[in-house]
């Protein structure tokens, strides 16, 4: 069985499994006027520049135990950021390769080997001067050759980033010949790519998957479960707003947060 070939499959040659993990990252703020627009887009530009988006995949790669062959990053005009990495294998002797659909950890130990893969981030923050919705997204990209699932990584880089909703997709692509000539397409167990995320990850989203098993495909989405408003106001309080405001703005960020969710418009009700 698959789930059995962690441990004893022999492979003919290099693990030739493809293995993606592909997600976004959505952080929501409300500003009042365009002067708060303009000085949460400039704030949230610097906080996650290249800069700090290098250092956070040095540090992704730290963790699935990769050598960094190549960084290119670039801080775009007006705003946003991209940083690429070439990644390849580094041996660690004293750790061995886990591939178990369990959650990875935060950057306090190798678990992992890759060779000939890399690593991608692009951030897009927005605003629309109509409902004062301002949206920060980040884009991530974890490719993987070899024998170690890129989910690995997973923890630590939705802790990295204010992540209000996370959308990700999962997949594993090709195929690798054991001794015998014997195609594999999967080379490690998975039902869901909730298996990888840690304990209170869970416990603070609402998530939904849909799998599509047999194309070894997974995507899972996940939405804060709890709701505070002030955590999505940019220079003011809600003790500075009317009942009425705090509840009209309850409802407006949250249907921002549920289109971005389930990725259609809801109808305003008024």
């Amino acid at each position: 069985m698959i789930n059995r070939l962690n441990k004893k499959l022999k492979l003919h040659g290099f693990n030739n499994l493809t293995k993606t993990l592909s997600f976004n990252i959505y952080d929501i703020c409300y500003t009042s006027t365009a002067q708060q627009r303009r000085a949460y887009i400039e704030y949230i530009d610097e906080e996650y520049n290249a800069e700090r988006l290098t250092g956070i995949l040095t540090e992704v790669a730290q963790i699935i135990g990769a050598n960094i062959l190549n960084i290119a990053h670039q801080d775009y005009d007006p705003q946003g950021a991209s940083v690429t990495m070439l990644i390849a294998e580094e041996p660690t002797a004293s750790e061995k390769l886990s591939n178990t659909a369990a959650p990875g950890p935060l950057p306090d130990a190798v678990v992992a080997h890759l060779d000939k893969s890399h690593l991608t981030v692009h951030t897009y923050p927005e605003s629309h001067p109509h409902n004062g919705i301002s949206t920060f997204r980040v884009d991530i990209d974890v490719s993987t050759c070899g024998k170690v699932s890129p989910l690995k990584a997973l923890n630590f880089l939705i802790h990295s980033f204010e992540s209000d909703i996370v959308i990700i997709d999962y997949r594993v692509r090709g195929f690798t010949r054991n001794v015998r000539g014997n195609k594999h397409f999967i080379d490690h167990k998975i039902n869901s790519i909730q298996n990888y995320l840690a304990r209170d990850t869970k416990a603070r989203y609402e998530m939904i998957d849909v799998n599509v098993y047999q194309e070894n495909i997974f995507h899972t989405k996940m939405m804060l479960k709890e709701f505070d408003l002030d955590n999505y106001l940019f220079d003011i309080e809600t003790k500075d707003l009317s009942p009425a405001e705090r509840n009209r703005l309850h409802r407006r960020i949250q249907r921002e947060m549920l289109e971005i969710f389930y990725g259609r418009n809801i109808p305003r009700s008024g």
